[in-house]
């Protein structure tokens, strides 16, 4: 008696088949990642050393620093905050380059500093992370495009510059004193606030008047020369990612930022651009709506003639390399199976309905056999061959079987 297999037909995939299903999706991402490292690449020359004093690049600020030189105000690159609170004071004006890079713990060590230095803080399109801590009473309303913009208030620094490239944050306040100026939408995208010990605050909104290539536009230089000159030192602040600062407990025991949890102002996700964001949120959006209309029902199979003639054999032999590519054994094992016994039916003198009952079947079967020679059950009604060999040895034991019932 020949032993069938007995283990259940792994549906698992093979290789070559994982391979051919995901390698769309792969190539794809890798599109999709070079395009973003291009990108970026792109990007990042073009925004090669922003805002930094020391850079001749197009978004740099060399050209207003060398400016103040010749007007008598020395420039003073810092990257730290312990180095920037350092050296605030009467004779000092505090430019910070991207306010909202700082933890809160950070924004306040600064403005404890700087409030009572006597001198003056500029904030470069402060925003709503920071601007209520460097600059208490100052409130944030949804950002404008930059564009040229005239003063429209009393403050004489501005007055003198005129039309400027002004936009981007937008402020509020009711602070006594203040100045508003270079209004986008019925607010100030330039603020100015008194500090105590005769110092002041001052934020723009956009840092467009302190580009090299902007400077020489309207009233930018006068504007920017203006804010940064009216004393003879300017420390120039660029907040680092890699500050010890970030870091630090603040005073009351906590790590700075968020009241004691993790400090999230400068996240993965905040170095992403917005556009990325939104873009890949599009496109996961795109990717289930495909997959809902190649996924749905069109309705029931309909029986359709066919054109051309197809002959059995190869009809056959397409439905069996179906089966494995599928790797779908069971499905081909049941297939065998369901043929011979509707074959032996009409042999054994039993009606077609019950061709697939054991009860009826088995018997009628094993009287055209020797008895004990082989495990009809196991043949006509067993388990999925366990793999390939499996599967080839059951069709041809199948194929015997009926062989030696139609010659019995």
């Amino acid at each position: 008696m020949t032993e069938v297999a007995t283990d259940s037909t792994s549906l698992s995939p093979g290789n070559r088949q994982v391979w051919d299903r995901v390698r769309g999706p792969l190539l794809a991402l890798a599109l999709l990642v070079a395009a973003g490292i291009a990108i970026a690449a792109l990007y990042s020359g073009d925004q090669h050393g922003r805002l930094d004093p020391r850079s001749a690049d197009p978004y740099g600020s060399r050209a207003v620093a060398e400016l103040l030189k010749d007007r008598g105000v020395s420039t003073h690159v810092v990257t730290t905050l312990d180095e920037a609170a350092n050296a605030v004071g009467p004779d000092t004006t505090l430019l910070v380059a991207t306010p909202d890079l700082l933890t809160t713990g950070q924004q306040e060590v600064l403005h404890t500093a700087a409030d009572a230095s006597g001198g003056r803080m500029v904030l470069v399109a402060a925003g709503p992370a920071s601007a209520d801590t460097l600059a208490p009473g100052v409130f944030t309303d949804a950002p404008t495009k930059v564009s040229t913009l005239d003063p429209r208030c009393s403050y004489p620094a501005a007055d003198r510059a005129g039309s400027a490239e002004l936009g981007g944050e937008r402020y509020d306040t009711d602070a006594p004193g203040a100045d508003s100026c270079y209004p986008s939408g019925g607010l100030p995208t330039l603020v100015r606030l008194d500090a105590a010990d005769g110092g002041d605050t001052v934020l723009l909104g956009s840092p467009n008047i302190l580009f090299n290539e902007r400077l020489d536009k309207h009233g930018n230089a006068s504007l920017a020369l203006q804010l940064l000159g009216s004393r003879p030192e300017l420390v120039w602040y660029l907040p680092s990612l890699s500050d010890a600062s970030a870091t630090q407990e603040d005073s009351t025991g906590t790590e700075s930022g968020n009241d004691g949890d993790e400090d999230t102002s400068s996240t993965f996700l905040d170095l992403i651009p917005s556009g990325w964001l939104w873009g890949t949120l599009q496109l996961a959006v795109a990717a289930a709506l495909a997959a809902i209309w190649r996924a749905r029902r069109l309705g029931p199979l309909v029986t359709e003639r066919l054109p051309v003639a197809v002959r059995a054999s190869e009809s056959t032999e397409g439905r069996a390399r179906l089966y494995r590519n599928a790797n779908a054994r069971d499905r081909a094992a049941a297939s065998l199976r369901s043929a011979t016994r509707t074959r032996l039916a009409p042999i054994l003198g039993i009606h077609l309905r019950d061709a697939h009952s054991p009860e009826t079947l088995l018997p009628a079967v094993s009287v055209h056999l020797p008895t004990g020679e082989r495990d009809i059950h196991a043949l006509l009604f067993g388990p999925t061959p366990a793999d390939d060999t499996a599967l080839i040895q059951l069709a041809d034991q199948l194929d015997a079987l009926e062989r030696e019932v139609r010659t019995s």
